[in-house]
Formats: C-alpha cells, sequence, structure tokens
C-alpha cells in the first residue's frame, strides 16, 4: 500500500503521513507557510504510532509549575525531544532579534536564519505529533540568553554547544524508542541537527576546517558523541527557565558508554 504524501487542502490545512515526506525542501515549505498564516499541521498515524490518548508519556497538570516527562514509553521520549526542540527554536529565535546578528557576515546570518526555521519546524513537528500527551510550552532562562548572545564569539560558542548536546541526546535515547516510525523521525532530525553542529564548528573554526567533526564529537570508532537523559537535562540546565523531572529513567544498557561533546 502506497503511503500518502505531504498536501495542502485549500483550507490551511497540512497533512503529512509519510516520514520521508519531512525530508523534502517542499514539505518544509508548506509547513513554514502553514505556521506563517496560522494553518493546521496534520500528522496521520502512521507517522508518530506511540502518540495515542491510551499512551500517555507525561503527568499532567505538571507539580509546581514545573514539568514531568515520564520515559517509560515512546511518548515520554518524545517529549524529552520536544523539550529541548522547544529551547533551540527559542534560542535561534532570540538571535534573530539580537543586536548581535547584525555583526555577522551575510552567509553567516544566512546560516542562522536557516538554523531557526529548522528548529521551528522541529518544535512543531513534535507538538503536533504528540497532541494532547505534549508537555506544556518551555523558555530559556533569560540571563543565558542574555550573555550568550552578548557577543558574535558567545553566540557561536553557546550555539555550538546546543547543537552538539541536541546530537549527543538523540544518540543517546534512539535506542529506546520502540515503534519504529518514531526511530525513522528521530534519525531524521538528528542528521539534521549533526549537519547545524558541523557548520557552526567551521564557523568557529576559521579556516583550519578540522573542527567540524574532531575528537572532541567523534570518538577512535568514528562513532559521535551520546549522551543519556540525566547528563543531557544536568548540562541544559543553566538554559531552561522550567523545572523538569524525570521518571522511569530506563537503566543504560551494558557498553553504552557516555561521551559528551567537547568545546575549545
Amino acid at each position: 500500500m502506497m503511503e500518502e504524501g505531504p498536501m495542502a487542502d485549500g483550507k490551511n490545512t497540512f497533512v503529512i503521513g509519510d516520514p520521508a515526506a519531512l525530508g523534502t525542501v517542499e514539505t518544509r515549505r508548506q509547513f513554514l507557510r502553514m505556521l506563517g498564516v496560522g494553518g493546521s499541521i496534520v500528522l496521520l498515524p502512521t507517522l508518530f504510532a506511540a502518540c495515542d490518548d491510551d499512551d500517555t508519556g507525561i503527568v499532567n497538570p505538571p507539580p509546581s509549575g514545573g514539568v514531568t516527562i515520564n520515559l517509560s514509553n515512546d511518548t515520554g521520549i518524545l517529549n524529552y525531544a520536544y523539550a529541548l526542540e522547544q529551547l533551540e527554536a527559542a534560542f535561534y529565535t532570540a538571535v534573530l532579534a539580537a543586536p548581535v546578528f547584525a555583526t555577522l557576515s551575510a552567509p553567516e546570518q544566512e546560516i542562522f536564519t536557516d538554523l531557526q526555521r529548522h528548529e521551528v519546524i522541529h518544535r512543531e513537528f513534535f507538538k503536533n505529533a504528540l497532541g494532547s500527551n505534549a508537555i506544556g510550552t518551555l523558555t530559556p532562562t533569560a540571563s543565558a540568553v542574555t550573555g550568550a548572545l552578548a557577543t558574535r564569539n558567545s553566540l557561536l560558542l553557546a550555539s555550538e554547544t546546543f547543537e552538539d548536546l541536541g546530537v549527543a541526546a538523540y544518540n543517546g535515547a534512539g535506542k529506546y524508542l520502540t515503534v519504529a516510525a518514531n526511530l525513522l523521525a528521530a534519525g531524521k532530525i538528528v542528521s539534521v541537527e549533526a549537519r547545524h553542529a558541523a557548520v557552526i564548528r567551521d564557523i568557529r573554526d576559521g579556516t583550519n576546517g578540522t573542527k567540524f567533526a574532531n575528537s572532541e564529537v567523534v570518538n577512535a570508532q568514528g562513532l559521535d558523541v551520546k549522551l543519556e537523559f540525566v547528563p543531557v537535562l544536568t548540562a541544559a540546565n543553566p538554559f531552561i527557565d522550567t523545572e523538569i523531572t524525570l521518571t522511569n529513567v530506563p537503566a543504560v544498557p551494558a557498553g553504552s558508554t557516555d561521551q559528551a561533546p567537547q568545546h575549545s
């Protein structure tokens, strides 16, 4: 049976039923257009099979204004990814509006504009896929963002940190997903995050051209960094303005060694 691809119905509704469609330029364009005009985005059940009303991955309402993510199922793991994508989208949106953006070269401005658009797509993708099971809106800590946007150098370092952490987070979480469609979509997203990390590292490296995939993020076996849930949340905590509690954190499989990204 052929999967149904993305389509717009003329009523500002965009339907995505095939995970492969997420990688196409036309899908991204229509996705962004719908966001811009306040349209609806519908993700068919074939895309994220774990997200149904009986598969709750959150505690709702969250205790004391915080967010609790239950990692016992795919929905909880997708909410974990959604939390990270919210922070990235908010950060890059702040970048485009900050005075430091004007200090970037034209190619660098284009890169950061693309990064912001990608992260908004990722954020909205998870929000719509999770539906009523999605956690609430998260915002980055204002003081941390202000510090990160103080200079071009601090912006690039913060961006590198965000992107490397995102790659490590997806790499660490993927093995716990139980539904093939979820793993496929996560794999498509982490590959984009890795491209982001590489281009930011390349900009920071200047003319040297070796930092994009050096030993700070790729080990001697040619494997990228990976981090489990708690180390990722610990690293992201300074940028999170909401308390996040993880429950039912899975035991780390034997031989699954964490490698934190390094920044120089």
